[in-house]
């Protein structure tokens, strides 16, 4: 199978905030956009978010503007599902090879949620990070876009297979669904391939996996949501504890030439609107921040000064050495503090380490001819027209991505014309 759109199209790769911006500022300008989402929904990190800062407002609002604008859109087409496997050409005339997995669940499904009634079968919530399990056969989150069903087929029994196509009266359930693989041909590629929060049980002094009571800030953020694993409460995973006391972990995995030797930027900022959502529901309870540097800057010092006001949060300059299990369910955490030079120990119900933001795209990138400097973060070549945009270009926030995707899409619209 192969589409071409004529001259000046253009080929996003990733649907996060990024994609979708630069996707709709290059369609509702004239031209031809394929977008195309490795995950079989659009939205990307954002749709994991509680709220924005530093207005904390829900994500919902403009990621659903946005699903309106891609589906009234006529010049653009989106792939879920879709990665990139060659690219080979140069500006003006790409000839890019994709594949679409199979979802098992075809465009006739209606999510009327039908299948996810009858499945038997149970996988890890990969939304939430793991910290509960959901139906094989499910809508990947609420505001879904495409709102279709997934079925992983490999985690069912033949006996749930039969159930669900059973179930399913808009015979919407394709068990023999097969990769499919197409060519696109295009003028510009803008790589908007996003971050990955950078795995925790690689910092092997901060010891990820030896309580419960360790989480990190992703997860956190999840846990404050409405439709996350807790129903939005602020619970201890395992034995569902409302703790009285927190510590965060700043720069856990990031400024560190053993792990990401760049500034993750936003991990500062997360970790005071995480404060916030404390606050919010244990009014009293005991706040540690270790941190190496506080950074929030321009607009985002205002929101940073109301939360180091705070009499129940302390922050403490240091490094964190170590983190231990404690027999009551919490950890103790012991720190360096660089003003005083003492060693600090301090337990807690619950620690949140602020991992840093790993550029998804990866060594995927290099193979693909992608230009990346040493972080692994995508370096723009208009003249080979190869752009980048939001998180696959740099650390950024939410902000910053939209103004970065504009301005890839700007490039994009000019190549090959």
């Amino acid at each position: 199978m192969s589409d071409t759109a004529g001259n000046g199209a253009v080929l996003v790769v990733g649907g996060g905030i990024s994609g979708l911006t630069a996707a709709l500022e290059a369609a509702e300008v004239g031209n031809d956009v394929f977008l195309v989402e490795k995950n079989s929904y659009f939205g990307g990190r954002v749709a994991q978010l509680n709220q924005y800062f530093p207005k904390l407002c829900p994500p919902t609002c403009g990621l659903e503007i946005n699903f309106k604008r891609i589906k009234d859109n006529r010049k653009i087409r989106t792939y879920s599902l879709t990665t990139v496997k060659s690219v080979t050409g140069g500006p003006g005339n790409f000839e890019v090879q994709l594949e679409t997995a199979p979802r098992y669940i075809n465009s006739n499904c209606t999510a009327c949620g039908d299948c996810g009634q009858v499945c038997t079968d149970e996988i890890e919530d990969d939304f939430n990070f793991g910290m509960n399990k959901i139906k094989a056969a499910y809508l990947p989150h609420e505001m879904a876009f495409p709102r279709r069903y997934v079925l992983a087929k490999d985690a069912c029994s033949s006996t749930c297979l039969d159930a669900i196509k059973a179930a399913c009266k808009y015979n919407a359930v394709d068990l023999d669904m097969q990769p499919q693989t197409f060519t696109l041909k295009v003028s510009s590629i803008i790589w908007s391939t996003g971050w990955n929060p950078y795995a925790a049980n690689k910092i092997s002094n901060l010891n990820y996996n030896s309580s419960n009571a360790i989480i990190t800030n992703m997860m956190m953020e999840r846990m404050a949501a409405d439709n996350g694993p807790t129903k939005g409460k602020i619970l201890r995973p395992g034995d569902n504890k409302e703790p009285a006391s927190f510590a965060f972990v700043q720069c856990a995995g990031s400024r560190d030439e053993n792990h990401l030797q760049h500034c993750s930027y936003i991990c500062c900022m997360a970790t005071f609107k995480h404060i916030s959502y404390i606050r919010e529901q244990y009014p009293d309870a005991k706040i540690y921040v270790f941190y190496i540097d506080l950074r929030t800057p321009g607009k985002y010092e205002h929101f940073r000064e109301k939360f180091m006001a705070d009499p129940n949060t302390t922050f403490i300059k240091g490094k964190v050495a170590d983190i231990v299990a404690e027999r009551d369910g919490g950890v103790s955490v012991t720190a360096e503090n660089a003003v005083t030079g003492t060693k600090v120990h301090q337990k807690v119900d619950l620690c949140i380490l602020a991992t840093g933001m790993e550029p998804a795209l990866g060594e995927q990138g290099k193979a693909l001819g992608v230009i990346m400097d040493g972080n692994g973060f995508v370096v723009s070549d208009a003249a080979k027209g190869m752009l980048s945009a939001g998180c696959a270009k740099s650390a950024v926030d939410v902000y910053t991505s939209g103004q970065s995707s504009t301005a890839a899409a700007l490039k994009a619209i000019q190549i090959g014309r």
